[in-house]
């Protein structure tokens, strides 16, 4: 049976919704920003609040206007805790907020852009790719570009791993959702095995262990003159996907119909490969390899706004900057005074939901076949 034929029963068994009155969907995507903008209002002021010295939620917003400079209310707190709150925790809440926007948004178009449900940046290789970069940065101490030599590596890493695994897992013109994953998890690994190696013949044993640290994904020791960074690339890469929106809503009708409405998929792809490595890149440099973050956001987030890009990717971006805030509460939180790299517990989230994704997929598959 045909991919047109599979699709066309596909069609029939879904039941004839009733046509919506014009601006019904605008009015439900607004609700929907405009409740995760206040859930991440909400969870930027746990994130300020919420640790070893708590601080009382309004004297958090006293101590971030007063900082500010709008002075609404007589300062009652010490120089301590504004210390904690301003150059601490604010920095480290706002980098887990762009970090988990870019990731979110990386991961929606990946999914358009090769045209598979599980394509993410820690499945692809991208990160690891990153990571090698900036590690290799780290254990080499190459500083030829100055103080960006981090995120210059990192990307470069990044792009060179994204190339790798779409080279491989393209076949006669076609790409599998099995090969994809397949050779992400390949080249992945291999890259994974030349950083160990790395970190195994590096002379500093506390450089060895900083690096080991570092890979499994965090939000410390993060200040506002390196914030500015990523910050900028979350921006950029916002900014260009939005505009690119109804590109990527093209790929999903596949290579052939987007090429008769105009598109360039070849020079398009390779466009979006270079900005979302830059991204994926710099974020990398900044929190390292944080996995699934890109996996679930857009699956999620496409249950309340639809599949249309224009809609998914803000949403997908402020769901993963709420999640991505408390998943980093709860590394700050569940073994206190311990802390336990954030990128272990977006794995522990990610990975079920990845193993639905797969169950998910097979049954519609299956249910294909049959009709």
């Amino acid at each position: 049976m045909t991919h047109t034929a599979a699709g066309t029963s596909a069609e029939r068994a879904v039941p004839r919704q009733k046509p919506t009155r014009p601006g019904a969907g605008r009015t439900t995507l607004a609700v929907t920003l405009l409740v995760l903008t206040a859930l991440l209002v909400v969870s930027a002021t746990a994130g300020l609040a919420i640790g070893s010295v708590q601080v009382p939620p309004g004297q958090v917003w006293g101590i971030v206007t007063h900082a500010l400079g709008a002075d609404w209310q007589e300062p009652d707190w010490s120089r301590a805790r504004e210390t904690i709150v301003v150059d601490v925790r604010a920095p480290r809440v706002l980098l887990g907020a762009v970090a988990g926007a870019g990731l979110a948004v990386v991961g929606t178009a990946l999914q358009a852009l090769v045209r598979n449900p599980l394509a993410e940046p820690y499945l692809l290789g991208v990160s690891s790719g990153a990571s090698l970069g900036a590690v290799s940065v780290i254990v080499f101490g190459v500083t030829v570009f100055g103080p960006v030599s981090l995120s210059v590596a990192a990307f470069v890493g990044a792009l060179g791993a994204l190339l790798l695994v779409y080279a491989t897992a393209r076949t006669g013109g076609r790409i599998t959702s099995a090969r994809l994953v397949l050779s992400g998890v390949a080249i992945a690994a291999v890259l994974t095995a030349v950083l160990d190696l790395l970190l195994l013949t590096t002379d500093s044993g506390n450089e060895a262990r900083a690096v080991l640290a570092w890979t499994l994904g965090g939000l410390g020791g993060v200040n506002w003159g390196t914030l500015w960074l990523p910050s900028a690339a979350l921006l950029l890469g916002i900014g260009v996907l939005m505009a690119q929106a109804r590109n990527l809503n093209l790929l999903l009708a596949g290579e052939e119909a987007a090429t008769t409405m105009g598109l360039d998929v070849a020079r398009f792809r390779a466009r979006l490969f270079v900005l979302l490595s830059l991204v994926t890149g710099v974020l990398v440099a900044a929190t390292g390899p944080i996995g699934f973050v890109g996996l679930m956001m857009p699956h999620i987030v496409r249950l309340f706004v639809g599949g249309d890009h224009r809609r998914v990717l803000p949403t997908a971006a402020l769901g993963g900057a709420v999640f991505l805030v408390w998943a980093d509460i709860a590394a700050r939180t569940i073994a206190a005074p311990m802390e336990i790299p954030v990128g272990v517990l977006t794995a522990l989230c990610g990975g079920p939901f990845f193993l639905w994704l797969l169950r998910r997929d097979a049954r519609r598959s299956t249910d294909r076949g049959a009709a």
